[in-house]
């Protein structure tokens, strides 16, 4: 049973709400635990380890002395190290006063520089391998399509579809020829829309020549969160008959619709498992990455493909994980790139999402089921992780620009200094949030 596929049951604020909690839980437990156990091998001394904010549900003391807790308030989670006056490790001057020059070599104010550092870079580090590792696990179970242009499974779809069989493999559409997947790609993208296409393909040694689908029809492989597909109640697998009462056969068709239409409805009929229903939908303005910078669209939200998955085969170790640090590196070199197009203004200030916005998309991806939503929390963990390195003090980014100085100029920086900024930076956080969660009530 998909435990994740049932939380729209709850109703969408409770669905969102626990998917939300899950993946918060999951991304700051690894976070903060690689702050624990780097300053643990580093021989810095935590006293206490919390999951949560607020009032404690559980705790229990470790042989080691560190107090494992797990607190009523969700959103977050800290490690307190010796000599910490605080969750964010402001530095408890009466406390370090009292101890001995050993004990205060335990503190994250009296160990040597770099175990702080490396302390401090431990948190994001965690949460880039957090997201490494849960994408190559994806892509070792999913493993990866053959460069061969061969029938693997076929998608249900109204109309001549079920002419192919399971390892046909295409060798012509229309008059082109067709030597590989790549090749099946650029025809299909180059062909007029059509209701039936023409093909010939190679079964069992022989030749079989046949009219069917559109090689990319109108189907919905994937919803966007937050997106008019999702919010207008389409679902994976449902194929776009018309579009404003005239037929649609490629998946081209509908996305020129979207943007030609902009903010106006579309009319759209569906076709869902041998029945048709009828849907409005309204598109909606997006900022997608394009490899160069960023382009604006209006789009219902959903991805699509060709009529057919082609057969997967198991990737090795290595190669996953490899495509994982890829995927993880594409991520933040996105975010980072978005963020520098919205300082420009040359894209909208709405593609920053507060609380609730991130909710509602944890509850959209929890709902298309658990490999979904274990994406998104890889995601997640590759955009907390960025923001933790913002030099913002607070936030580790600016721990480690303190550490920087004190490397430099051979001392820390003073107290009173080190509050100042501490404060600024608290201020410059809670309104980088409130400016977010404005977002989530006027950004559609």
């Amino acid at each position: 049973m998909d435990i994740l596929g049932m939380l729209p049951s709850f109703g969408g604020f409770m669905g969102a709400a626990i998917a939300f909690v899950v993946a918060l839980s999951v991304i700051v437990a690894i976070h903060e635990y690689g702050h624990y156990i780097v300053g643990r091998w580093c021989g810095i001394h935590a006293e206490v380890f919390s999951l949560g904010f607020g009032p404690v549900l559980y705790s229990r003391m470790d042989k080691r002395g560190t107090r494992w807790q797990l607190a009523a308030l969700p959103f977050g989670g800290y490690v307190k190290f010796l000599g910490d006056s605080d969750a964010a490790s402001g530095k408890d001057g009466e406390a370090i006063t009292g101890l001995s020059e050993t004990e205060r070599k335990r503190t994250m104010h009296g160990a040597a520089l770099w175990r702080r550092a490396a302390t401090v870079a431990a948190g994001p580090v965690f949460n880039f391998i957090l997201s490494i590792f849960v994408f190559a696990g994806i892509f070792l179970f999913a493993g990866t399509t053959t460069d061969d242009a061969v029938i693997g499974k076929l998608k249900p779809l109204p109309g001549p579809v079920e002419l192919f069989q399971e390892g046909d493999r295409i060798v012509r559409i229309g008059d082109a020829e067709i030597n590989d997947l790549a090749e099946f790609y650029t025809v299909a993208q180059s062909l007029p829309s059509a209701e039936v296409v023409s093909y010939e393909v190679e079964r069992n040694g022989e030749t079989v020549t046949f009219d069917s689908v559109f090689p990319f029809p109108p189907v919905i492989d994937q919803l966007q969160p937050k997106s008019a597909a999702m919010d207008g109640g389409l679902e994976v697998g449902d194929v776009i008959q018309s579009v404003n009462g005239t037929p649609v056969f490629a998946l081209s068709e509908v996305q020129k619709a979207a943007q030609s239409s902009k903010d106006n409805a579309l009319e759209l009929l569906v076709w869902r498992n041998g029945e048709v229903l009828e849907k409005t939908l309204t598109p909606r303005q997006r900022d997608l990455p394009t490899g160069d910078g960023f382009e604006s669209r209006w789009l219902i939200g959903f991805s699509g493909g060709a009529f057919f998955e082609p057969p997967r085969v198991t990737l090795g170790a290595g190669d996953a994980i490899w495509g994982g640090a890829v995927q993880t590196w594409f991520i933040a070199k996105s975010s980072l790139t978005g963020m520098w197009y919205m300082i420009t203004g040359a894209i909208s200030s709405c593609n920053i999402q507060g609380p609730i916005g991130i909710a509602q998309t944890s509850g959209d991806m929890a709902s298309q089921g658990a490999a979904e939503f274990i994406w998104f929390i890889a995601v997640l963990s590759t955009a907390v992780g960025l923001l933790n390195l913002f030099p913002i003090p607070v936030l580790d980014g600016g721990h480690l620009v303190f550490h920087a100085y004190e490397a430099v100029a051979g001392r820390p920086p003073s107290d009173k200094v080190l509050n100042v900024l501490m404060t600024a930076g608290l201020v410059l956080l809670l309104s980088l949030m409130v400016f977010a969660l404005t977002n989530d009530f006027f950004c559609t």
